[in-house]
């Protein structure tokens, strides 16, 4: 199961190798990892995307809740969060394909960041699916370079 955890944490050296080996220890493969300053620059917001089981993720819960430097998780089931993600993905891009290749980014209202004679840039946000979907539909024309932030979140 596709969990997405929310820690707020103070903002000190070390609290992330702490956190992340908490993961790693109960054994679930982390998706994705985000983390940044909040409008507080005392504390930073942690994002974590993984899969496992149900039982150990409570576990491990509680475990993160007991270290010093946390100050908040959050579990986000089904519906609990606004989940968002953004990536930048260069695809080649010559004269033939490039009004397919626009014309799909403007599907998914995506921005175009970047032009260049054979290859662009297109920024997106969206949930998993629509991502999923977008590099789907780009696969075809050439993925040169992706970079993705993985999942962020926020309760509703």
């Amino acid at each position: 199961m596709r969990h997405t955890i929310s820690v707020l944490v103070e903002n000190k050296f070390g609290v992330l190798t702490r956190i992340a080996g908490m993961f790693s220890g109960r054994g679930f493969n982390i998706d994705s990892l985000n983390v940044a300053p909040t409008h507080d620059p005392s504390l930073s917001r942690i994002t974590v995307a993984l899969k496992g089981d149900e039982g150990q993720l409570d576990l491990c819960i509680k475990q993160l809740r007991k270290l010093v430097n946390v100050v908040e998780v959050l579990d986000f089931k089904e519906g609990q969060a606004v989940a968002r993600e953004l990536i930048l993905v260069k695809v080649k891009a010559d004269a033939a394909s490039r009004p397919a290749i626009l014309q799909i980014g403007e599907i998914f209202r995506a921005k175009i960041v970047h032009l260049a004679a054979e290859s662009l840039i297109i920024e997106a946000t969206g949930d998993d699916d629509k991502i999923t979907a977008l590099l789907g539909l780009l696969e075809p024309f050439g993925i040169i370079e992706l970079a993705r932030t993985g999942r962020l979140a926020l309760k509703r």
